[in-house]
């Protein structure tokens, strides 16, 4: 299988592109970003793009590709929502649509979150906006696509989010993730269990479209 991953070096991405890496079904990754991940490996390339509101420049080197595992995002926080939708929404379908015209046996799968809002309707600007995100992305012509939306997420095998503050709450949250996971099962995942998800989904397909935490960690 042939993966595109965007969003390579954020929490979620860092631990997805572990297990495309380690994962023998996956023979080759492009990761598409503003900024080197730093790892070197035979199974990866990378295309450093700046103007992710145009991929066209790109075309010629995204045919051909299996699946994308869309991982790029923004906290809200502090954002006023016409710069929170450009980021989240426009960036997105900029990639999306190139790839669905390209690729029109692929499996998109994005990253979006628990809380978000299918009917757009909700107080919560973020909500709103990745409800619009995901239902753009479910009209797209892809082979399938899956809005994967987890909760709260352990970063595993030394990853460390970029967000200071996500950071700083991870310090506190630490020592308490096992007996959160007992306490809330269905609500916590982690960085690797969100990678391997992936892989199978793409490979193997999956019964549900929005896929929460639950189902993230049952695949």
């Amino acid at each position: 299988m042939k993966v595109i991953l965007f969003g390579a070096t954020g929490m979620v991405g860092q631990g997805v592109l572990r297990e495309c890496l380690a994962d023998a079904v996956v023979t080759q990754v492009l990761v598409i970003g503003r900024s080197t991940t730093g790892e070197v490996n035979e199974k990866l390339r990378e295309i450093i793009h700046k103007n992710f509101e145009d991929f066209s420049p790109l075309e010629n080197q995204l045919s051909g590709y299996d699946a994308c595992f869309f991982c790029l995002g923004v906290s809200s926080a502090g954002m006023k929502e016409q710069d929170y939708r450009h980021i989240t929404y426009d960036f997105t379908l900029a990639a999306a649509k190139t790839l669905a015209k390209l690729n029109p046996q692929m499996t998109f799968i994005y990253v979006t979150g628990a809380g978000t809002d299918s009917n757009e309707k909700v107080r919560m600007m973020w909500a709103r906006v990745k409800g619009a995100t995901e239902n753009a992305l479910l009209s797209l012509p892809f082979k399938a696509a899956y809005m994967f939306r987890p909760g709260v997420i352990q970063p595993l095998d030394g990853i460390v989010p970029k967000n200071k503050w996500l950071r700083i709450l991870l310090v506190f949250l630490g020592p308490l993730f096992p007996l959160m996971k007992w306490l809330f099962p269905r609500h916590i995942t982690t960085t690797r269990l969100i990678g391997q998800a992936m892989i199978k989904a793409a490979r193997e397909s999956y019964s549900k479209k929005l896929v929460e935490s639950w189902d993230i960690n049952q695949l």
